[in-house]
């Protein structure tokens, strides 16, 4: 498991699109045919609110086996592989700045038909539809960065109350 990393988060980035792009492109590249779609999720694809620097990406994938058989590929690019890390179903790969160790990226790479897509990308839709709720999860973010500036494992742990309250009405919205 990666280590826990320091809580920063700061202003929306509109670079951050375009640095998804970017990176969804070399991952094209690296994956061929193994990869259909790259998707931009987390607080880094919601406008408007704060985020940890860090650009979450879902890299749809044909096949979990073909993508295991690509480890190298994605390690090539600069990823560490850390496997299923206690979600079935999906490979982790993480990116960090070489010089710093600053994280950089989290891949979460699911079969396409997964469950786990569907509910990321509702989440995120469901927050750009509705800049209220983004704000409220702003908040959110920032009271559990105040209860947790050091350890980004108890941080994530400390919205997800709060997340799977809010994803629930995003499944619901998503599906109809």
């Amino acid at each position: 498991m990666p280590p826990p990393i320091k809580v920063e988060l700061v202003p929306h980035d509109p670079r951050w699109p375009e640095i998804s792009a970017v990176e969804s492109e070399r991952l094209a590249v690296a994956l061929g045919p193994v990869l259909t779609i790259v998707h931009h999720v987390g607080s880094t694809a919601i406008p408007g609110i704060s985020a940890k620097p860090i650009l979450d990406l879902i890299p749809v994938v044909t096949s979990l086996s073909e993508l295991d058989d690509r480890k190298n590929d994605v390690e090539a690019l600069g990823y560490e592989w850390w496997g299923e890390l206690g979600l079935p179903g999906r490979r982790y790969c993480t990116k960090s700045e070489p010089e710093t160790g600053r994280r950089l990226i989290h891949l979460h790479c699911f079969e396409d038909g997964s469950s786990e897509i569907e509910r990321h990308l509702a989440f995120r839709d469901y927050l750009r539809e509705r800049p209220e709720i983004a704000r409220a999860y702003d908040q959110e973010k920032a009271r559990c960065k105040s209860l947790h500036p050091d350890d980004s494992h108890a941080y994530s742990d400390c919205k997800d109350a709060w997340i799977k309250k809010i994803e629930e009405k995003a499944l619901t919205r998503y599906r109809s």
